[in-house]
């Protein structure tokens, strides 16, 4: 592996100045003086100091992050705004035999959550009821009907996970019709008022000290349950029956967390590294069932977590029954498992025949537009709801702006989207604002991506708006858009050995982003399409005619599929991931391309 220089330059690694892809190669910076002294105190290779370094740890943390846990970094449940008054409210409820229901979004995280909180209740001898919106007829969130219906069922508290933040008219027709609520919930929220709740924990929330905003709610709900298991030794609730066992959930909320692309840093690292190890060897029915379906096999990382078993999860939600998932994970069944596995798989398989037909009509909209807009909105009759979410991150992929994608119903004019954005752009604050000013009906969401409701008639005007608020930052973002490589490699440095040494500064996602390596020279030496658009290739080093197995996934899409199944000689760079391939006991490498350079000839 290669060290950069102390002095960063502007140049573009391999001169790469605009790939297949159009971005611009740059070489990450880091400190190397930094990256040697992680070497020499930690006795780690060179290349775990230097991804450790161009990571932004400090010297002090170094150990820190090796080996995040949970004594290290568990947050005090009490620095988190209204905690310890909701622990106290389920604990009262709990013990007056109430009933309660878990309101949960119909997405992972919303799921995970859920699946926690009502296994903790059911380790106490309580059956908690369960309430998953459908996407298609009742939209996000907790809305005055559903809680009509909970309370009709005779619901005495309801807790509402991953959403209900800014729920403000369904929470206060809950008060006024006398259902309790608490909200758990880690969305952004305007400063003013706070909606009408029992309680309210979300480190998103203004008011709110305890510095842990970068949570999913899986993660609050997970400190959440630390703060009952505290209070309940406080009243002295386990003398008869065992303490709830909330570190053998923590796989569960590692998955929630990473399907919703929190941060993986503080004790997001701590919560995902640890339950990425506990999922490894868990005995959770659910997550047994789900990767036997999928085929995926331990140890399981952060890449089986976001793209194996969550988008199977999330299928129900978007395509199939909402509760799907939910019901899922909460489960100790192996045959109702193994049943819900079967169909979460097949609605996946669904969805990515829908996802694909909405993609190509959103291109089409966006290829007729002439205008080089800074924000991409489009809108069709017909698209699925369940999938624009997906096909606006596509979109941000292929064009790099924020888009979003609207989903209309020709009859009632009412539309749902979902947005994307690049770095650099707040764009969950943005949708925010426009519902504020009455641009749309209602919206919100976190930097990386929001949702909304509005009517046809206001799609045009969103759009200016959009760009009139936002235009100026997102083309700028744009305008820098570069890929960051941290090394460049040869076919023949990228063995195993090296794979397993970089797993030490896993687990990698949003906020430690996975090593990216560029191999410069090489030639495709077979390429073989594959079903989805994907191109499975050998790639042969130019130099000394070592070669390493690569995958492009989506390669239609970004562009790299002609070039790479053309096998005409020519020399590229290519930049990806590199991954261990265990599959019937290879024990080799592959390289995941996630971009293609033309490189020109190179004195050999």
């Amino acid at each position: 592996m290669s060290t950069e220089p102390d002095n960063q330059g502007s140049e573009a690694f391999l001169g790469a100045e605009k790939s297949l892809s159009g971005k611009r190669w740059q070489a990450r910076a880091h400190d190397a003086a930094i990256a040697r002294r992680f070497c020499q105190q930690l006795g780690v290779p060179e290349a775990i100091g230097q991804v450790m370094a161009s990571r932004g740890v400090r010297p002090d943390e170094g150990a820190a992050f090796l080996n995040p846990t949970f004594r290290e970094y568990f947050p005090d449940p009490s620095t988190f705004k209204d905690m310890d008054k909701a622990a106290g409210i389920i604990l009262d409820a709990v013990t007056a035999n109430k009933s309660i229901a878990v309101f949960a979004d119909y997405d992972v995280d919303g799921a995970t959550s859920s699946a926690m909180l009502r296994r903790w209740f059911l380790s106490m001898g309580i059956k908690a009821g369960l309430y998953v919106p459908d996407r298609i007829k009742e939209g996000y969130g907790p809305t005055v009907g559903a809680f009509e219906i909970l309370k009709d069922q005779g619901v005495d508290l309801v807790i509402t996970v991953d959403c209900g933040a800014v729920s403000y008219a369904p929470l206060a027709a809950a008060r006024d019709m006398g259902l309790q609520v608490i909200v758990l919930d880690h969305h952004l929220m305007p400063d003013g008022d706070m909606p009408p709740t029992a309680a309210l924990v979300n480190p998103n929330r203004p008011d709110d000290t305890s510095g842990q905003g970068v949570l999913a709610a899986a993660g609050v709900v997970f400190v959440l349950l630390a703060a009952l298991n505290r209070e309940g030794r406080a009243r002295e609730l386990f003398k008869d029956c065992p303490e709830p066992d909330i570190m053998g959930l923590a796989d569960i909320a590692a998955l929630g967390t990473v399907c919703d692309v929190a941060s993986l840093t503080g004790f997001n690292r701590a919560l995902v590294s640890q339950g990425l190890k506990i999922m490894s060897q868990t005995r959770h029915a659910g997550i047994m069932a789900l990767a036997e379906v999928a085929k995926a096999e331990p140890p399981y990382g952060t890449y089986h977590a976001g793209f194996v078993l969550g988008p199977r999860i999330n299928a129900g939600g978007r395509v199939g029954e909402a509760d799907l998932g939910a019901r899922l994970l909460y489960s100790d069944d192996p045959a109702e498992c193994h049943a819900i596995a079967i169909s979460l798989d097949r609605f996946n398989g669904e969805r990515r025949d829908i996802e694909q037909a909405v993609q190509e009509a959103a291109l089409k909209q966006v290829e007729a537009r002439t205008m080089d807009e800074p924000v991409i909105v489009v809108a069709g009759e017909g698209w699925h709801p369940g999938v624009i979410g997906i096909v606006s991150g596509r979109l941000k992929e292929r064009y790099g702006v924020p888009a979003i994608v609207i989903a209309l119903d020709g009859k009632s004019g009412e539309g749902k989207g979902s947005g994307r954005s690049i770095s650099g752009v707040n764009l969950g604050e943005a949708i925010g604002a426009a519902a504020r000013a009455g641009v749309i009906e209602k919206g919100g969401g976190h930097a990386m991506a929001g949702g909304l409701s509005l009517g046809a008639d206001q799609v045009d005007a969103f759009r200016a708006y959009l760009i009139d608020t936002i235009g100026d930052v997102a083309r700028h973002a744009a305008a820098g858009r570069n890929l960051k490589i941290d090394a460049l490699m040869s076919a023949r440095g990228a063995d195993r050995a090296f794979v397993d040494e970089l797993q030490q500064a896993a687990p990698f996602g949003m906020g430690n982003p996975e090593p990216l390596f560029a191999f410069a020279h090489m030639r495709v030496r077979w390429a073989q399409p594959l079903k989805g658009g994907h191109v499975r290739c050998t790639l042969e080093d130019a130099h000394g005619g070592k070669s390493i197995n690569a995958i492009a996934f989506r390669a239609e899409d970004n562009g790299f599929a002609d070039i790479l199944l053309a096998q005409d000689g020519q020399l590229l760079h290519v930049a990806g991931k590199l991954k261990a391939d265990d599959y019937r006991g290879r024990n080799s490498v592959d390289l995941r391309i996630e971009d293609v350079a033309i490189a020109d000839q190179p004195d050999l």
